[in-house]
């Protein structure tokens, strides 16, 4: 019998997921809420885990863990801490954010092109303004991460006829992207979008790479939108750059500490949208997480390689 632990609030999907493929026999599911513990017991007999961040002491309480199931497609809170065992390969919830990032995304570059804040705002002082927006056919989008959510956000908004370009560690045409640049790219990239997008994990070499100089290299009416980490932007440098008109204004679903906390400038500089981490969000999210975790449990038991395995030297 293989024990796999669910330390999660939804393990139901999970467990109907592998019934359905058949992997229900010789498989044994313990369920621990992740604001418990999970028992020493449980843990010294686990050989896969689900979760969001490893448990208090794994590496020493779970000696026969070969597997770790990612929920989430970032993984630097399991990468940093000491907790995670270092011989068990960790995999990520990699690609299984596609379509609702895609659409968050897709929904705020309409939200900012035809200043939908502003009509709300009218609307709530009963006032009749009438605008003339510009469209997004014609303009630039420049996606810094063109993994499979940049890859997905460049095939529609390529549909709507916009210019897209962007960077990806392995510079390779894409379909939908006009140019595919390198990390050393990126300074292009910023000169030359109307709309950047981050998407990029968080690295040593990623952390506050949307400083003072790189805001500084947007064009002036350009909008910064943040769905990859927080930790990516310079807090004090973005607020800045905003408020002088350095850049138009941004649209952040992720930040450094969350939730956002109640005296952030964030909160009150005009130009910058506060999203409250709902971008990977998704009423079927765990059904979806749950095929990836199906197949790597499937592959664990027959000894194929796992899919999506982080590389803790890149960070992701």
């Amino acid at each position: 019998m293989r024990t796999i632990l669910l330390w999660s609030e939804e393990p139901q999907p999970y467990i109907e997921a592998a019934k359905r493929a058949g992997l229900g026999d010789g498989v044994e599911f313990v369920i621990v809420p992740p604001r418990e513990n999970p028992p020493d017991e449980v843990l010294a007999r686990a050989e896969g885990m689900l979760g969001w961040r490893p448990p208090a002491g794994l590496a020493e309480r779970a000696p026969n863990l070969k597997w770790i199931q990612s929920l989430t497609g970032g993984c630097e809170q399991w990468l940093a801490s000491p907790d995670l065992p270092k011989h068990v390969p960790l995999c990520c919830a990699r690609g299984t954010h596609r379509v609702q990032m895609t659409e968050h995304i897709l929904a705020m570059l309409f939200v900012v092109s035809k200043d939908v804040p502003g009509i709300v705002r009218d609307q709530g002082e009963r006032r009749w303004r009438r605008r003339v927006n510009p469209v997004l056919a014609g303009t630039t989008l420049g996606i810094l991460g063109l993994g499979a959510i940049g890859s997905s956000v460049a095939e529609k908004a390529a549909a709507l006829d916009m210019r897209v370009i962007g960077t990806k560690r392995s510079p390779i045409p894409m379909d939908g992207v006009a140019k595919v640049y390198g990390p050393d790219g990126i300074d292009t990239v910023l000169s030359e979008s109307d709309h950047v997008l981050l998407l990029l994990p968080s690295t040593s070499s990623t952390r506050g790479i949307m400083d003072a100089k790189r805001l500084a290299r947007m064009k002036p009416g350009a909008v910064l939108l943040n769905f990859g980490r927080g930790d990516l932007v310079v807090d004090a440098d973005l607020v800045e750059a905003v408020r002088r008109g350095t850049i138009a204004g941004a649209v952040l679903d992720v930040y450094r500490t969350e939730p956002l906390p109640a005296d952030h400038p964030f909160w009150t500089t005009d130009g910058i949208l506060v999203l409250p981490h709902v971008g990977g969000l998704h009423p079927g999210r765990d059904a979806i997480v749950a095929e990836l975790f199906v197949d790597n449990l499937r592959r664990s038991l027959t000894g194929e390689p796992l899919r999506e395995v982080v590389d803790p030297a890149r960070g992701y």
